[in-house]
């Protein structure tokens, strides 16, 4: 038995600072090399084409250009549309009409004086894919790589996040690691960034935050996803445009107990995978061992990074070190809830309401942490949760207390590589 499917253009002000992304061309295990793009255009978007059956990634067809709204209301009439003819359920219909709204209220914040273009743009192109996926349901392979042609999902992705981000008061920590990472990978070595995790956003948001200056790891980080995110039709085009390992996450494990040898048959393949891709070298993982998204504390409301299970940090250890290949551990600290925050407590339906809002972010890492320097797996997985809150502090000061780049201390400096 298979397991079942884990099932627009930037605006003058963002391309300034922006550049254009970038490839790192190497052999499995050579020399990686830099290779400029030309600037960003829309792909060519193919005919939409009805498959039989799921659509996988060699199958895949763009978006067409077949919705011409220009305004809010047309777009909102095209939405109702599909409903009444059939093709679109009315539950993801109104998920979508929810969340123009929010995002529209979210990108009016920026006082971008392009907001309104940018806000139909966008969500054209999100409604576009979500009604071509909902025709022809897109299929995750344990292992995907990013989707980008004949339709780009990386940069809609980034286009669409883009525009939420407050770069004005925004910050990455320590970003001469992020440096010292890719020689790394040069040399044919993989990493791991033990992270905490935030929001559905968080791929976009590291992206966002590096792809100046570190545009490779931006475009090439492998993220370990959990279904819900390959699942949710208006999280699967953006999971379209990122490198994934496909798993079930612990917390939805037994949400359905009837599934749940099926769900562990499944991770047992994604594992597989990700030991085939770290044999290759020159790869760098993200991966949350808290198994989801941090909450809020029910008593004080305030956020910080949930705990690390200690044996998910060890078996991507194991892992690494099985592979043949060098490898490198960092810890990596990410705060922006604000932009998308998950709902307050894990819910178990797929279709969660999406509240957004316009706020600075942070993403920041520290030195890799040894096992060998340790040797004990609870301790190992204590040090670099540890740090990870220590980042996150030094993040929310920055962020939230308007301390800026002075909430840089001897383990941490912060700095904007954008400007």
């Amino acid at each position: 038995m298979q397991a079942p499917p884990l099932a627009s253009s930037p605006s003058p002000a963002w391309t300034a600072i922006l550049p254009a992304p970038a490839r790192l061309c190497c052999s499995r295990r050579g020399a990686l090399r830099l290779e400029a793009k030309a600037a960003w255009r829309p792909a060519a978007r193919g005919p939409r084409v009805p498959a039989k059956g799921a659509v996988l990634a060699s199958e895949v067809v763009g978006p067409s250009p077949l919705l011409d709204a220009r305004n809010e209301q047309e777009l909102i009439l095209h939405i109702r549309k599909e409903v009444e003819k059939g093709k679109l359920p009315a539950d993801v219909a109104a998920n979508l009409e929810e969340l123009y709204y929010n995002y529209k209220d979210a990108v009016m914040q920026s006082r971008d004086p392009n907001a309104h273009d940018i806000v139909l743009s966008n969500m054209v192109a999100l409604f576009d894919c979500v009604l071509l996926d909902v025709e022809n349901p897109f299929t995750f392979p344990p292992y995907h790589k990013a989707v980008r042609e004949p339709f780009d999902y990386y940069m809609f992705g980034q286009n669409y996040i883009r525009p939420l981000v407050d770069y004005r008061n925004s910050y990455v920590g320590n970003i001469s690691i992020f440096q010292d990472m890719e020689q790394k990978l040069q040399q044919g070595h993989n990493v791991v960034l033990m992270s905490n995790h935030q929001t559905e956003a968080d791929p976009a948001i590291i992206a966002l935050l590096l792809e100046r200056s570190n545009p490779w790891i931006s475009e090439n980080i492998v993220y370990v996803a959990g279904d819900r995110v390959v699942t949710d039709p208006l999280c699967k085009p953006f999971s379209m445009g990122r490198n994934l390992i496909c798993v079930y996450s612990k917390k939805h494990m037994n949400d359905f107990p009837e599934l749940v040898d099926m769900k562990r048959r499944a991770n047992t393949r994604s594992l597989k995978e990700m030991a085939l891709l770290l044999r290759g070298g020159s790869q760098i993982i993200w991966i949350a061992p808290s198994g989801g998204r941090d909450r809020p504390d029910p008593l004080t409301g305030e956020w910080h990074p949930a705990p690390f299970d200690a044996s998910a940090v060890d078996n991507m250890r194991r892992l690494l070190e099985h592979s043949g290949v060098p490898g490198h551990i960092y810890p990596l600290s990410l705060l922006c809830y604000e932009v998308m925050p998950p709902p307050q407590k894990v819910e178990k339906e797929i279709g969660e309401q999406r509240v957004i809002s316009f706020h600075g972010v942070g993403l920041s890492v520290t030195e890799e942490i040894k096992y060998s320097d340790i040797t004990c797996r609870e301790k190992f997985s204590e040090s670099l949760y540890n740090s990870v809150v220590d980042q996150y502090n030094a993040l929310k000061s920055a962020i939230f207390r308007g301390r800026g780049a002075d909430s840089s201390d001897s383990a941490i400096s912060l700095s904007q590589p954008w400007r």
